[in-house]
């Protein structure tokens, strides 16, 4: 299957290649005529839409081909939808050349994207915000992994049991963590919100993902996020969680693009915005053959592949697929007070607010996606319950939907979420 699925998207490569005039007619397509739209297995309408020539010049004349893009290995959904995305060519498909690096975190990633040596990046909620903060010009065009598990992780026979327990630490107690990504995010709020002074009570090292893996001796804990806080835990057994991220952060993660591929050549954009919802659809439907595609990464061939197809189930399949709308007000309500302590603690070096958030994001082109596809677009995201009695700039959180509370996968589509017949794995959905 996995090989036919192959052949398939080559074969409707070819013939979109080769057949430009058929796609200007099926973009066309009258409303009357939409039913006739046809869907591959994994629910994306085809034929493509080709990347135009003029975009491809371009990019060749910016230096920009193949197209660049930056994710990051050890963290889960995030590094499956780019594995997915970049090894069955959803983007080639659609006329680009790209070339994929994986890097370890997301610092790492900024680094590459300043200097605009990569022109895509994802990045969690604390590197992105570094950017913004630094004027990067950037612009999220989509959510990657909401809510994935940050963790403060100590040795097994270690006497802490909660993270208040680091208050008055004497000596203070030594944390590694990766300086500048979305733990410390968590790590700083959880402090903030728990009593326990950085500086103080606790200091922060520097340390990789591989090197808090080991658990260092010397170390009173690490904060880090999936999959290595899991594997850390579950896997080599070598600590034991006491402190979660859920109360203190919705994360969320953002795939995004240099500013000048929106304002130049805004169907790279969309290319690059259909390809991740696309990529999103098909491991929701074959998640054993991404989590093959995944192993064949140098930083994954040694997570044991039952373990990482229950990260593919928690953190790319347990929503619905529409968490991946990057609704810039919830997002940024649940940013702004972060950036306040951020600057008041001097790891930002200006005041940030909710609207510097909203105009990082430019949702034009998931909507465009969403359109595509017949999906309405989504109020809140899909781990709000209703009735939910907080508020996204108000902290510590009421419980929302997570893994921790979440018996199965949310089901998709539900009433509400099409505005137009949808075809998923041979099943017919309407609105």
């Amino acid at each position: 299957m996995y090989a036919k699925s192959i052949w398939r998207l080559q074969h409707l490569y070819r013939v979109a290649a080769m057949a430009g005039a058929a796609v200007a007619v099926s973009l066309s397509m009258s409303a009357n005529s939409f039913a006739q739209q046809k869907f591959n297995a994994w629910g994306w309408p085809v034929p493509y839409e080709q990347v135009s020539t003029k975009s491809i010049q371009w990019l060749k004349d910016k230096g920009w081909w193949p197209l660049k893009i930056a994710f990051q290995a050890p963290w889960s959904g995030e590094n499956t939808v780019n594995i997915v995305m970049d090894r069955l060519g959803l983007l080639k498909a659609r006329g680009l050349e790209i070339q994929s690096t994986a890097f370890d975190s997301g610092p790492a990633i900024n680094a590459v994207m300043v200097s605009a040596r990569y022109q895509v990046g994802s990045g969690g909620n604390f590197p992105f915000t570094t950017l913004v903060d630094k004027r990067i010009p950037v612009k999220a065009i989509a959510i990657e992994s909401p809510n994935l598990l940050h963790a403060l992780l100590v040795p097994i026979d270690s006497p802490l049991k909660r993270f208040k327990d680091l208050k008055n630490s004497n000596p203070p107690a030594s944390i590694g963590l990766v300086t500048g990504s979305s733990a410390e995010f968590y790590f700083q709020m959880a402090a903030k919100i728990n009593g326990v002074k950085i500086g103080k009570d606790v200091i922060l090292k520097n340390m990789t993902p591989a090197d808090q893996m080991s658990m260092p001796k010397g170390l009173a804990g690490v904060a880090i996020w999936d999959p290595t806080a899991s594997m850390i835990a579950d896997v080599y057994k070598r600590g034991r969680i006491i402190d979660t991220v859920f109360p203190y952060n919705m994360y969320e993660g953002q795939f995004y693009v240099r500013s000048e591929l929106v304002k130049h050549v805004p169907d790279v954009v969309q290319a690059l915005s259909d390809a991740y919802v696309e990529a999103t659809l098909w491991q929701r439907l074959y998640p054993e053959k991404a989590v093959a595609l995944m192993k064949q990464d140098p930083h994954l061939e040694n997570y044991p592949a039952a373990f990482l197809l229950n990260q593919v189930k928690l953190y790319s399949n347990l929503y619905k697929p529409t968490y991946v709308y990057p609704n810039a007000a919830f997002w940024g309500a649940v940013n702004g007070n972060i950036f306040t302590w951020l600057y008041q603690n001097k790891r930002i070096t200006r005041p940030l607010t909710a609207r510097d958030f909203i105009a990082s994001v430019d949702a034009r082109f998931m909507k465009k996606t969403f359109e595509k596809l017949g999906w309405a677009i989504p109020k809140q995201p899909p781990f709000i319950p209703k009735n939910w009695k907080g508020s996204p700039d108000t902290i510590p959180y009421p419980t929302y939907l997570t893994y921790e509370n979440m018996k199965k996968p949310q089901a998709f589509p539900e009433k509400g979420d099409l505005v137009k017949n949808w075809e998923f794995d041979g099943k017919i959905y309407t609105p």
